[in-house]
């Protein structure tokens, strides 16, 4: 079958290689000269399947105020005239209690976890190679309440079969070592042993290049305009170089994914959420973190990526700007420095931002629409990295017309819609 993938990001990049793996014959369109260079070019680095949780949590309202206050706030909201934004923050409110919020925290860590597998699988077959590592995540807690607060998502870790272990400092300064230098700043962490590191744009230009040798092609510096239809179907996609055809078509354009659909008359609730990072080259390999630290207080993360150290955080809400602002940079230097401040050269950072497309509840918005071959695979937030594998395996098994080896509840569009909106399955495939 000819398949046609939107997007050349990394979960565009793992879709099409497992669709190659299946025999399909696929062509991925990309406005940019490469793979993954936009969302997926310098994001936190963290797979982090332990660490899947939606933002819409029971709290928060009351968190945003407070964060909203503060002088390196993990939160910026730059208020605008754009009914999509307000729509998208009240249906996230909604989604801010204890019953929504373990459901959809379920379901992002089935796929996270399922992501996490394939994803190790993948590095033994190909032998593929990004600055990863595998030693965990730690989330610090830089207070007694925060660490208090961690029951509710060990609840979700214990049901799931997730294993984590909750650490005094001296056990956090075991893992983390060069966290000896600021011994005084924290009281605990939740560690999620089995979670992983790598940097995401040397794994997707690497995985683009093995799909290319399985025979993807990769068409980069095409616009795509507008996908055309015959009113049950998509029969081709109207791009700068004319119009392309395939049998189906694989959407997985990020942020970008809802401004597409819109003409078809579908909606999706995704929703661009900038977030910036900082590379910091090392200064000192001793005073780096070893793996990822999740600076709880600032909703930063940071982890080693080979000689470098990557700095990731802020929610900015501010629909489709992408203007790099000296407040975010300083909260990024703020948290590193506080925590690790032997560890890098902060005057030689590299400053970036990038648009996450988060979903209200957390989870993606994948697999099949009302369009018998047009599926979707986007959404995923801040967990593109961790969710690809699992995520392009999924779709490729779903347009095989194959049952996926995870439980799809609640990844389709239908949690959205309802039953009666539920969109065709594949020839083959049962819910």
């Amino acid at each position: 079958m000819k398949i046609i993938v939107l997007g050349s990001g990394v979960i565009g990049a793992t879709s099409a290689y497992y669709l190659a793996q299946a025999g399909h014959e696929v062509t991925v369109l990309d406005r940019q000269p490469g793979p993954a260079l936009e969302t997926s070019f310098a994001n936190a680095g963290e797979v982090s399947p332990g660490y899947s949780a939606p933002w819409a949590a029971p709290g928060i309202p009351l968190k945003a105020m407070k964060w909203l206050l503060m002088k390196h706030s993990p939160l910026v909201i730059r208020p605008g005239m754009d009914p999509a934004m307000w729509r998208w923050v009240w249906q996230m409110l909604m989604n801010c209690t204890a019953a929504r919020y373990e459901v959809n925290k379920g379901r992002m860590v089935r796929l996270a976890e399922y992501s996490r597998d394939c994803l190790i699988a993948l590095r033994a077959a190909t032998g593929i190679s990004y600055d990863q590592r595998t030693r965990g995540t730690l989330q610090l807690f830089r207070t007694q309440q925060q660490l208090d607060a961690a029951a509710q998502d060990i609840a979700v870790l214990q049901q799931s079969g997730v294993p984590y272990e909750v650490l005094d400092p001296a056990g956090c300064i075991q893992v983390e070592p060069a966290l000896a230098h600021v011994r005084e700043k924290f009281v605990g962490a939740l560690r999620l042993p089995n979670d992983e590191t790598g940097d995401c744009f040397k794994f997707t230009r690497e995985l683009a290049r093995l799909a290319a040798e399985a025979g993807v092609q990769f068409r980069y510096g095409v616009d795509i305009r507008r996908l055309v239809t015959d009113g049950s179907r998509i029969t081709g996609v109207q791009t700068s170089e004319g119009e392309l055809k395939a049998d189906s078509y694989l959407l997985a354009l990020g942020s970008y994914s809802p401004l597409l659909l819109r003409d078809l008359g579908i909606k999706i609730p995704v929703y661009p959420i900038k977030g910036y990072s900082i590379t910091v080259p090392i200064e000192d390999a001793a005073g780096a973190p070893e793996s990822t630290v999740m600076d709880e207080t600032y909703k930063v993360a940071i982890t080693r990526l080979g000689d470098r150290i990557r700095v990731g955080g802020t929610a900015e809400i501010a629909g489709y700007d992408l203007t790099l602002r000296a407040a975010r940079r300083a909260t990024l230097e703020h948290s590193v420095g506080d925590l690790f401040p032997r560890g890098g050269r902060l005057d030689r950072a590299e400053f970036w931002a990038g648009l996450r497309p988060m979903t209200p509840d957390g989870t993606p918005v994948m697999g099949p629409t009302a369009y018998r071959n047009l599926f979707l695979n986007t959404g995923h937030g801040t967990l593109g990295w961790t969710m690809a594998c699992g995520a392009g395996r999924m779709l490729a098994d779903l347009l095989s017309g194959k049952r996926p080896e995870i439980d799809t509840e609640g990844l389709f569009i239908d949690r959205y819609h309802g039953k009666r909106g539920a969109p065709p399955l594949p020839q083959g495939v049962h819910a």
